[in-house]
C-alpha cells in the first residue's frame, strides 16, 4: 500500500491499476476510473461555463482538493485563455494527500505534466504564489473552516467523495455556506445528481439544473446564484 499516513490527517490509500488512488477511509476513488482529466473538464470546467467566464481576478473555490488534478486542469485552461494576472484558487481539504502520492496520481495525465512538474516542489505548502496562480489550501473540516472564510468565489468545484460515503461534505448547512460564499451570478458544479444534494443546493438559494454527466454517470448538477 502506498500513502501510509504520516499524520492523523493524511489519507490512507490503495491504488487501482497502479495509477488511480482510492481512499481507504471512504472506499471511493479520487477521480473517474475512465479518465479523471476528462471528467474534470466536463464536470468542473464546462459545468461552470469555463474557460469562457474567466476574467481578471476570477476566483475558484473547491471542496475536496484530493490529488490536485482539478487545479492542474483549471490552470491549464486559464493559461490557454490568456487572462491577465493570477487565477485565485481556494480549496478546502480535511485529509491532504502526501506530495509523493499527488505526483504519482498526476503522472497518469500527460496532458498536464508540464504544470504538474512546475507545481510539484510546492506540494505540502498551504499557499502557492506564482505570477498566474494564487493557491490557498485550507486544511480541516470544511464544516468548520468554510463558514469562517472571508472570501467569495465566482465558481465552486464540489468534489467530495460520493455523498453516500462522505455525507458530511454534502450536508445542507455546508451547502448554505457555499451559497453564502459565492458571488452574485456565481456557479457551482458537481459530478453527483443525488436528490438530497440538489435539494440542499436549492434550499440554500441556488437555481439548480441537472446536466448530462460524464462517462457512465447519466447526470451531474450545476447550480447558479441569482
Amino acid at each position: 500500500m502506498s500513502g501510509q499516513p504520516t499524520s492523523p490527517h493524511e489519507p490512507e490509500l490503495t491504488w487501482r491499476e497502479g495509477k488511480t488512488p482510492v481512499s481507504a477511509r471512504f472506499d471511493d476513488p479520487y477521480f473517474s476510473l475512465e479518465n479523471g482529466l476528462e471528467e474534470t473538464e466536463h464536470v468542473f470546467l464546462a459545468g461552470n461555463d469555463l474557460p469562457a467566464r474567466f476574467c481578471k481576478g476570477f476566483h475558484i473555490a473547491e471542496l475536496g482538493f484530493g490529488t490536485g488534478l482539478n487545479l492542474l486542469a483549471a490552470l491549464r485552461a486559464w493559461r490557454q485563455r490568456g487572462v491577465t494576472g493570477p487565477l485565485r484558487f481556494t480549496t478546502f481539504e480535511a485529509f491532504p494527500m502526501a506530495a509523493d502520492d499527488m505526483i504519482r496520481a498526476q503522472s497518469a495525465f500527460p496532458e498536464v505534466s508540464e504544470i504538474a512538474t512546475e507545481l510539484a516542489p510546492f506540494w505540502g505548502e498551504a499557499r502557492i504564489t506564482l505570477p498566474d496562480l494564487w493557491l490557498n489550501i485550507v486544511q480541516g473540516d470544511a464544516r468548520e473552516t468554510l463558514p469562517t472564510w472571508t472570501g467569495r468565489a465566482d465558481a465552486w468545484f464540489l468534489d467530495g467523495f460520493a455523498p453516500a460515503k462522505n455525507p458530511e461534505l454534502w450536508a445542507p448547512d455546508l451547502m448554505r455556506a457555499v451559497h453564502d460564499h459565492t458571488k452574485p451570478d456565481g456557479t457551482a458544479a458537481t459530478y453527483t445528481a443525488a436528490g438530497h444534494v440538489r435539494r440542499a443546493l436549492s434550499d440554500a438559494g441556488f437555481d439548480v439544473v441537472r446536466h448530462p454527466g460524464y462517462g457512465r454517470k447519466r447526470h451531474m448538477t450545476k447550480a447558479i446564484k441569482t
